[in-house]
């Protein structure tokens, strides 16, 4: 199967199970999802791969996820639970990396099945400090962008009808940000500034096709009345018989 393929497959996959996880609990399914993508994508991240002609790395749909989560938040919720979302992914990453790269201290034992594993593990966590750093920092400014900036384009074109101008106008700047301080932070003086402009390029290419393929995955979103959201609903109206 062509990565191409696998490419539509995973935005659909992804996509798909945020949904689930929000159509099974609620806004928590969204506070859960968000560490989830953003401590895969750092793992994935390390792996690069060749899609319509293009070089870049894995990843990026799992992380793109991050503003579409945010996004319905910031629709369904408002600012302030989508700023608690930010921060339990920003949370969860420094949680990870500090621990993941704390195991690597151990001596693992002298037979081969271990001493696979602890390598298997070290050539992925090993680097991640860095890459954390830079996710991190690029996280945090983006995220904090894009939940400002919805809030604005929310104020300007509000209703339904204008969720995807609010949707991808926020998305799009906030993947620029991003894309921006993480390749620089990440790779800066570990290969030539061409590469890093390319990656810049095609990252970006592929984030902005992923904002715009969210869109309509936000919009079902809002029609979606979730089981936690009705149980809440349905103890509330008890509590006020």
């Amino acid at each position: 199967m062509s990565n191409e393929i696998l490419l539509i497959i995973e935005v659909f996959l992804t996509f798909g199970i945020l949904l689930l996880s929000y159509r099974l609990f609620g806004k928590l399914g969204l506070f859960i999802w968000i560490p989830i993508a953003t401590i895969l994508a750092n793992i994935q991240v390390l792996v690069s791969v060749s899609i319509f002609g293009l070089v870049g790395t894995l990843g990026n749909v799992v992380y793109s996820s991050n503003f579409l989560a945010t996004d319905i938040i910031s629709e369904k919720y408002g600012k302030k639970d989508a700023t608690k979302a930010v921060a339990i992914g920003f949370f969860a990453l420094i949680t990870t990396t500090i621990l993941m790269n704390f195991s690597l201290l151990y001596t693992p034992l002298g037979d081969a099945f271990s001493e696979e594993s602890f390598n298997h593990v070290k050539s992925i966590f090993s680097v991640m400090p860095r890459l954390a750093f830079a996710s991190l920092l690029a996280f945090l400014v983006s995220q904090t962008h894009d939940i400002w900036a919805f809030e604005i384009w929310k104020r300007k074109f509000a209703g339904k009808k204008y969720l995807w101008i609010r949707n991808n106008a926020s998305t799009i700047v906030s993947q620029i940000i991003d894309n921006g301080i993480f390749s620089v932070v990440a790779f800066w003086g570990t290969m030539p500034k061409e590469n890093i402009l390319q990656i810049f390029i095609t990252t970006f290419i592929f984030k902005t096709i992923l904002s715009i393929a969210d869109t309509p995955f936000v919009y079902l979103a809002t029609t979606m009345h979730t089981k936690k959201d009705s149980k809440t609903q349905r103890n509330m109206e008890l509590e006020n018989a």
